[in-house]
């Protein structure tokens, strides 16, 4: 008696929101070893593969055609043909998608579009993430506030600087602490009609986390930038949700100080909007008073 043919299912994949390219990162592990080095080129070079053949892709991935056909299968799709066409689209989106570490054999290119790659994902990411409802409401805070202080401690604290740096040219006085005993000090003399922006990228630093405690305390309005869920997001009344889980690659510069960067300008540029055009002049002054330290072009 004959054995059954054996099937294969598609492999599994992320909730729907997912992309293509994050679909096949989470299903890699359930493909066979030659399935798996198609993947890798894809992920790798997802923009090249959209443009090649069968036996130009099977090539350059060092793998069979009938392998490829495998990979497609494995995913859920009829042919390269339907794979292709998927990808052209997710990436189209521009929607963030997977990248490999940086490793000793990369060249100085392929580093720097890796690098690139990496800091453009996070930043779509906290885009297609950001709550209108959270971002209206931190915007109204900051506009109305009496004062603002900005906390971060380590990579935080040189965001917590140059939010500093963006929001003093305001017409509100403004400070940035990342030494965590003079945040609590500075904590304990805020009052109602303050705001406290705690910028945290794990969202698990304890002393932020008490700061916000003692600001809170003293009747301050407590903001924070950092992951969702987190103990800092609890301890604020509100967050802005930077979730950008760091790049295992021990040579990869933090993301998610880039998307903090990000969410930090945009709340500059909507708070001076929403202080009306009497700030408009100031802006302006300070712009010339810029130009008159720069030597003339030539």
């Amino acid at each position: 008696m004959s054995r059954p043919a054996r099937t294969r299912t598609a492999a599994a994949s992320p909730p729907a929101s997912a992309t293509l390219l994050q679909r096949i990162e989470s299903a890699r592990g359930q493909l066979r070893p030659s399935e798996q080095r198609a993947a890798d080129y894809v992920l790798a070079h997802p923009n090249d593969v959209i443009d090649l053949s069968f036996s130009e892709l099977a090539a350059r991935a060092g793998v069979s055609q009938p392998t490829i056909a495998r990979f497609c299968t494995a995913l859920g799709f009829s042919g390269l043909r339907e794979f292709k066409l998927r990808l052209a689209k997710s990436l189209a989106t521009g929607l963030p998608y997977i990248h490999h570490d940086v490793n000793a054999q990369d060249s100085t290119a392929e580093v720097g579009a890796k690098v690139f790659d990496r800091a453009i994902a996070a930043l779509v990411t906290v885009r297609n993430h950001l709550d209108p409802a959270s971002l209206n409401r931190a915007v109204q805070a900051l506009a109305e506030a009496r004062r603002i202080e900005f906390y971060g401690v380590g990579n935080s604290g040189i965001v917590a600087l140059d939010a500093q740096h963006k929001f003093f040219r305001l017409g509100v006085p403004t400070a940035a602490h990342s030494d965590t005993h003079v945040q609590a000090m500075s904590a304990s003399m805020l009052r109602a009609g303050d705001v406290l922006v705690a910028i945290s990228g794990s969202g698990r630093t304890r002393d932020i986390i008490r700061s916000i405690e003692i600001a809170r305390e003293a009747g301050a309005t407590a903001i924070g930038i950092t992951v969702p869920g987190s103990p800092v997001a609890q301890a604020c009344e509100f967050s802005l949700n930077v979730d950008v889980p760091e790049d295992p690659d021990v040579y990869a510069p933090m993301t998610s100080r880039l998307a903090h960067l990000a969410v930090l300008d945009v709340l500059a540029v909507s708070v001076a909007l929403a202080r009306g055009p009497a700030l408009v002049g100031q802006l302006r002054r300070s712009k010339e008073v810029l130009q008159e330290k720069r030597t003339p072009e030539s």
